[in-house]
């Protein structure tokens, strides 16, 4: 008989950055036959739900909806606000700065990148310097990743502001929160953010397949102004629909919608500002087992100060092939997931096998974090990687005085 891999049993723990644990609230109310798409209580539904998303967002700009994931939204945000030939200003901090730098570049837009390197946050002094020098403003916009899910820096997003508003330069503040929403403190009207992207696989615990784009009024006169827009991509018909089928600019992603009602229920049934600081508990929780244990080992942190650490993903380092090992290890025999490293070296470099990543965001609570730490305790022990003991105590602490 060949030998079959083995299977733990018990339930599975996908611990990656996104798509997070999807409740079973929402996967309940995406179980059901096909709805009517033209009258009943999905399209009664569209204006609160649209309401309830700018709680979250905390804004009163418009929204628009996408069929689409975070690089499908980076492009409607882009597309409405950026002719061929434009300007942006890019700030990277990780992959996925680069990332939309590089779909500004395949829009026609001329991408100028400001990078900070994958261990540091953005500093607003060179985003002012920078954009002090631009004194034609040919900058049309400023591009910031709030939480890069690959590095898990979390920038200041509101000094990025007073950095261009001590410039006196006009461009478009436009925010990356794919990984931020509904996980780290956002506050897009308080913050002086124009535009803001986002979606449904992170903090907002829906399955990955719609994004939105959260735009203000001094971004909608800069779509005015564009020569064109492309039917699919324009968020004005979206963001001011007559008839539901607007919203989509065709069919609904009916059960998503379902499962993204269900999801705004829970977010604000328990509060944004108890989501942030339940985060913020469970991140400290996995900040002191991952100190703890690199205090005996090679185990590092990607970011340093705490200050500027995500809520929602911690990215981490071992000698390769460690994590690769500890990785594989923990799912064939815990079914625990961990995350891949993304972006910080080439995944053809050996050095790829040295980084992970822990999702932390959305549908968590203290026991589940907790038995992710044990789980990667264990695999430490397990395959002899060096560390100090008392991770998990330490994790417990910090839940413990909450």
């Amino acid at each position: 008989m060949p030998h079959s891999p083995k299977t733990p049993a018990g339930r599975s723990y996908l611990a990656i950055p996104g798509p997070s644990v999807m409740p079973e609230a929402v996967l309940n109310a995406m179980h059901r036959p096909a709805p009517n798409i033209y009258d009943g209580e999905l399209p009664d539904m569209m204006p609160a739900l649209v309401a309830d998303l700018r709680r979250v967002a905390r804004t009163e700009a418009h929204v628009a909806i996408y069929i689409a994931n975070g690089h499908g939204v980076w492009e409607a945000a882009l597309s409405n606000v950026i002719a061929p030939g434009e300007k942006v200003l890019v700030l990277a901090t990780g992959f996925f700065g680069h990332g939309w730098a590089g779909m500004a570049e395949g829009l026609g837009a001329e991408a100028q990148v400001l990078d900070f390197g994958k261990s540091a946050t953005v500093d607003p002094a060179r985003v002012a310097e920078t954009l002090k020098a631009d004194r034609a403003h040919e900058i049309k916009a400023v591009l910031a990743v709030h939480v890069d899910t690959s590095s898990s820096v979390r920038n200041d997003i509101a000094a990025v502001r007073a950095a261009m508003d001590a410039a006196g330069h006009p461009a478009l503040l436009m925010a990356d929160c794919i990984a931020s929403l509904g996980c780290d403190v956002f506050e897009m009207d308080g913050w002086g953010v124009d535009v803001m992207v986002t979606g449904s696989q992170k903090g907002l615990m829906v399955p990955p397949g719609m994004g939105f784009v959260f735009f203000n009024d001094k971004a909608a006169a800069v779509r005015r102004a564009m020569p064109r827009v492309s039917n699919y991509w324009d968020w004005t018909p979206r963001a001011e629909a007559q008839q539901f089928s607007h919203y989509w600019n065709g069919t609904a992603p009916t059960h998503h919608v379902y499962g993204l009602r269900a999801a705004l229920d829970m977010i604000h049934a328990e509060g944004i500002e108890a989501i942030w600081a339940r985060h913020a508990v469970l991140a400290r929780a996995i900040w002191a087992a991952c100190e703890t244990w690199a205090a005996g080992g090679a185990l590092q942190l990607n970011i340093q100060d705490p200050a500027h650490r995500s809520h929602a993903v911690t990215s981490l380092h071992l000698p390769a092939p460690q994590a690769t090992a500890l990785r594989e290890w923990t799912e064939r025999e815990l079914g625990l997931t961990l995350g891949i490293g993304l972006g910080m070296v080439d995944a053809n470099d050996p050095a790829w096998h040295g980084f992970f990543r822990l999702g932390h965001m959305g549908h968590v609570n203290g026991h589940m974090i907790l038995g992710l730490l044990g789980g990667i305790e264990a695999g430490l022990k397990a395959l002899d990687i060096p560390h100090d003991a008392g991770g998990l105590s330490a994790a417990s602490e910090v839940i413990a005085q909450g």
